[in-house]
């Protein structure tokens, strides 16, 4: 069981891999979107958004909703936005840090 939850955590982390699929992530924070709203937003054209929402929904990341002809997408559990906030603070420290140490390297170099 240990092993299969190992295994489960891996492909969930690997579809956190685009930067446009975290973008998609983050607009989806607060609302809904229809696809053509993604477009406009993350602009980008509709296939790619399109696949890459297929990929969000077939992990369970996103859940969709027909009204005619428009599709709307939200997250399906608020609680991965929790974890996107976690390692984008962890990575703005990060590079808070990294700014640091440069500026410090930099200052020593003029001395």
């Amino acid at each position: 069981m240990e092993q299969k939850l190992y295994e489960l955590h891996a492909q969930m982390c690997r579809i956190f891999t685009s930067p446009k699929r975290l973008e998609i992530l983050n607009l989806l924070r607060h609302k809904e979107l229809s696809v053509g709203a993604l477009v406009k937003r993350a602009k980008v054209p509709q296939a790619n958004i399109s696949q890459h929402l297929s990929i969000l929904r077939e992990k369970g990341i996103v859940e969709t909703r027909r009204q005619g002809v428009t599709i709307y997408y939200s997250l399906a559990n608020s609680r991965i936005i929790k974890a996107f906030d976690i390692i984008r603070e962890i990575l703005l420290e990060k590079l808070a840090r990294d700014e640091k140490l440069s500026f410090r390297l930099r200052k020593g170099m003029k001395s």
